[in-house]
């Protein structure tokens, strides 16, 4: 570890920066040839759906509980098998390039970790590992595999940008304030990072993000 701040961390977001993903209700519809019904593409379910979603992604809600209660705020238009279709759907795939980056870090001597807000379905898929042991066959995210320690808000019981989170971070990993490095896609994520003395870029998940990674690692000193 890092005694005098120097950067010795690299953290990375999951969503946006490392996997790309699917987040607006029509386009999850769309991507699994399910019809978008009645209201649930309004802003009234909208915001149910992000308010359950928060809930499950800090581990307050069980998938069942969780399952029920979206199937309940959509009024039922959809069943609970193509609901679950919707949420796999929200994974795509990871962005070329992240994992050749990530060992070019780890072959640096530079530590890396994920800060991700997720949940117990998503979870295992990425880091290919059902929380006893590795899953068999190859993982569908490598670069997120790769990375030197996971750490979900589910597990953690907080969610971004939760101040909570970070500092629950730090300790896990030894690290705090400039000796860590943070990329996240949401602004509020980036901002709150800061505000706790960490390194930290935004990254746009419209856009190639290796690219984006290997300028803001440069800029910072790390590769």
């Amino acid at each position: 570890m890092s005694a005098n701040g120097k950067i010795d961390l690299v953290c990375f977001d999951i969503g946006g920066v490392l996997v790309r993903i699917l987040t607006a209700w029509p386009d999850l519809c769309r991507a699994m040839r399910i019809d978008v019904r009645g209201e649930s593409a309004g802003e009234l379910a909208e915001n149910a759906r992000r308010e359950l979603a928060e809930a499950y992604q800090r581990g307050d809600l069980s998938t069942e509980a969780w399952m029920a209660a979206v199937e309940n705020a959509l009024s039922g238009l959809y069943t609970a098998d193509e609901l679950a279709t919707l949420h796999d759907a929200v994974l795509i795939e990871e962005y070329p390039g992240v994992a050749i980056l990530i060992d070019e870090l780890h072959r640096a001597g530079i530590a890396t970790a994920c800060l991700s807000n997720t949940n117990e379905l998503h979870w295992p898929k990425l880091v290919h590992h059902d929380g006893a042991r590795v899953m068999p066959g190859e993982p569908r995210y490598p670069g997120v595999h790769k990375l030197g320690s996971h750490h979900a808000s589910h597990l953690m019981k907080f969610i971004k940008p939760a101040p909570d989170i970070y500092r629950a971070f730090e300790k896990a990993t030894g690290r705090s304030g400039s000796q860590i490095l943070f990329f996240d896609d949401l602004a509020e994520n980036v901002a709150a990072a800061k505000s706790l003395g960490w390194h930290a870029e935004r990254i746009d998940p419209t856009a190639p993000t290796d690219e984006q990674l290997r300028r803001h690692l440069a800029a910072h000193g790390v590769l």
